[in-house]
């Protein structure tokens, strides 16, 4: 599977200080006490300004997935398809993932995933699922 690296800005070093310790990191708001994704600025249900970076179990459920095909690259061979899962962590908020060592023929929903990290070479760690039976 081939991952184009990520590379982190001010806004989001804490999470990925988090993924380089193999820790989710999500946005919380203590006001609310609401979870939202990593991306977000305002809590996603009550528009919290207070949002602040907090460690996440790392697991939740399949709710939907596609494949992506593969693409021929310049050698003439096709990369492998990649499964892409969007999962409803624990906490709550929706992620959208690549599934590592699944094969969507025999995914459904409501299977647990766990989040898992990868480091594509000469990037930051970045999360993925690995979905359990």
């Amino acid at each position: 599977m081939t991952l184009i690296p990520l590379v982190r800005d001010e806004f989001s070093a804490p999470f990925f200080d988090g993924a380089a310790a193999g820790r989710l990191m999500l946005r919380y708001s203590p006001s609310s006490g609401e979870w939202s994704e990593p991306a977000a600025l305002v809590c996603s249900v009550t528009q919290a300004r207070d949002l602040e970076w907090r460690p996440a179990a790392g697991v939740g459920e399949l709710v939907s997935w596609t494949v992506k095909p593969g693409r021929r690259g310049e050698d003439g061979r096709t990369a492998p398809d990649q499964v892409i899962g969007i999962v409803e962590t624990a906490e709550g908020p929706w992620l959208t993932l690549r599934l590592v060592d699944a094969a969507a023929p025999g995914l459904r929903a409501g299977m647990a995933v766990r989040v898992d990290f990868v480091r594509p070479e000469g990037g930051e760690a970045m999360p993925v699922g690995r979905v359990s039976a």
